[in-house]
């Protein structure tokens, strides 16, 4: 049963049936209002109100939501937790990032020494680098004295040459790893010391504005 918009009221108050009965307000395609104590089917999941006895909104209920629509809630939902884990990981490195240091003096010694420590490495590469193509020079003068004189070429000759070659590749990609690293750690502490220097700004501005706040309270 559905009954007109104007005669809502009358038939609340002359209607026992209709007072005690749930009544329901909805829309229909054409944007005309209706009530009824029973929604047509092609209503029932879009959008309507639920009133009690005197005509009053009790209980909204929002159109059932489309398939697109639920997609689209869980991509939101999905973004949402991740920017919430980015966040939360953020004050993470902050909490971490005080308590490990006190001044930026602090972050600097940690980042040269680190810096030091990686030079180190790639001075022992460059070493054993320089050291195995004296080493290939060497034994290639040797190859060209002893073909000079009609001799025949020792096979481990050749194969120290290929091994120290082999050595002059394997450290030179030590080499770049290091240097690779040594790079990474220049902008890790320079983040770092940035991040430091902004945390320490935005305590001071919570001490001061705390001790304005004491002083007004005097």
């Amino acid at each position: 049963m559905r009954i007109g918009l104007l005669t809502l009221s009358i038939v609340l108050l002359m209607s026992p049936l209709a007072a005690q009965a749930k009544l329901y307000k909805w829309v229909d395609d054409k944007g005309r209002v209706h009530f009824g104590d029973r929604i047509p089917y092609k209503y029932q999941l879009k959008a309507h109100d639920e009133l009690n006895e005197g005509g009053v909104v009790v209980k909204h209920n929002d159109a059932a939501k489309t398939r697109e629509q639920k997609i689209e809630e869980k991509r939101l939902e999905k973004e949402r937790k991740k920017i919430a884990l980015v966040e939360k990981r953020a004050k993470q490195r902050d909490r971490v990032l005080l308590d490990t240091y006190t001044t930026m003096r602090d972050l600097i010694v940690a980042r040269d020494a680190r810096l030091d420590a990686v030079d180190s490495q790639i001075q022992l590469a460059e070493t054993i680098i320089s050291d195995s193509n004296t080493n290939i020079a060497s034994l290639e003068r040797q190859v060209i004295q002893i073909k000079a004189s009609n001799r025949e070429v020792p096979g481990d000759v050749y194969q120290r040459i290929d091994s120290e070659k082999q050595q002059v590749k394997v450290q030179s990609k030590v080499k770049d790893g290091h240097i690779k690293r040594r790079d990474e750690i220049s902008v890790q502490f320079n983040g770092y010391i940035e991040r430091f220097n902004a945390l320490k700004a935005e305590q001071k501005e919570k001490r001061e504005r705390l001790a304005r706040k004491r002083d007004e309270l005097l």
